[in-house]
């Protein structure tokens, strides 16, 4: 399958991988890589050596382009920014920010710049600082979303910029993939689907709770203090939802102790009681194990004979 995005970032398939923190690490992004699409580093805010250090044993474990994810807003943005030129990096994705002060060093040194996006007026603003491609990532993602979805947003973006833009948010199969391509996407971004591979190196419960997920297992919180996340229902979650239904001061201070490491708490201890475990809406699809390739390659090809049949629709 060859698109914009496939000749713009020189890989096999339209397909990349998410930037989930404490999870997008270089086991994960070599074997996306290897299997045709493109594996993201997710930058967050771990100390640079320790970036540094995933980002030379991607490149030992495939000699296919991988990118690495920067969270503009995180205290180590600079630094970051600075080693994917000087480790080579091929390509970012970038969220929380405007990139616009990296783009002229990311030009020269030849990287792909993709910004993830929630609306149509912050895709227009990363197009005029430079971007290469535009991720428009809807409601149903996990993590931190925006307020629209993929449907309402994905085509409106594809209207108002004229860079390749790719879609992010309740896609885990060819129907989801071929219905992106129809409203105007040159590839997809795909997160919740990585859960299940085999290479992705997450606790056995989070798997376990991703594989079980129904089509109502996720819920919204973070909205009472304006940084709404996805994830899915557990004793943390609902105890977050009923603080804020009573918000001030001191439940604010009680939410952000709550949240503190709850995300580690998931992927490394599988604390179900006190872990945060991101999930998008299409978890209820994500029901079998497999390898990045068996994933990806369900996908695309999925995709592909769709695409080749919808003519049939037509009569």
């Amino acid at each position: 399958m060859k698109t914009k995005i496939t000749e713009l970032l020189g890989i096999e398939y339209p397909v990349i991988q998410g930037a989930m923190a404490w999870i997008a690490e270089e086991h994960l992004a070599a074997a996306v890589s290897n299997a045709g699409g493109l594996g993201i580093i997710a930058g967050a805010a771990a100390p640079i050596d320790v970036l540094r250090k995933s980002i030379r044993a991607c490149k030992e474990m495939t000699d296919k382009p991988f990118a690495v994810n920067i969270m503009l807003l995180s205290p180590n943005a600079d630094d970051l920014a600075q080693l994917v030129i000087d480790e080579g990096i091929k390509a970012v994705t970038t969220g929380a920010g405007s990139p616009g002060k990296y783009m002229a060093a990311w030009k020269d040194a030849g990287i792909k710049v993709m910004p993830v996006v929630s609306s149509v007026a912050l895709a227009k603003r990363m197009v005029r600082s430079g971007a290469d491609a535009i991720i428009a990532e809807g409601m149903e993602s996990g993590g931190h979303i925006g307020e629209t979805t993929t449907m309402a947003l994905l085509p409106q973006v594809v209207d108002a910029v004229d860079v390749p833009v790719i879609c992010a948010g309740g896609v885990a199969d060819g129907r989801g993939m071929a219905a992106a391509m129809m409203m105007g996407a040159q590839g997809v971004q795909c997160g919740t689907i990585f859960l299940a591979a085999d290479e992705c190196v997450i606790s056995d419960k989070y798997r376990e709770l991703i594989l079980k997920a129904k089509d109502i297992s996720t819920v919204v919180t973070g909205k009472a203090n304006g940084h709404p996340v996805r994830s899915l229902k557990t004793p943390l979650s609902r105890k977050l939802l009923d603080m804020e239904g009573h918000i001030d001061e001191r439940t604010l201070e009680e939410i952000e102790t709550a949240t503190a490491g709850s995300l580690r708490k998931a992927v490394q201890d599988g604390n179900y009681e006190e872990g945060t475990f991101m999930s998008g809406q299409i978890a209820g699809l994500v029901n079998k194990t497999g390898t990045c390739r068996e994933l990806i390659e369900y996908m695309v090809h999925g995709a592909e004979d769709l695409l080749k049949n919808a003519p049939s629709l037509l009569g």
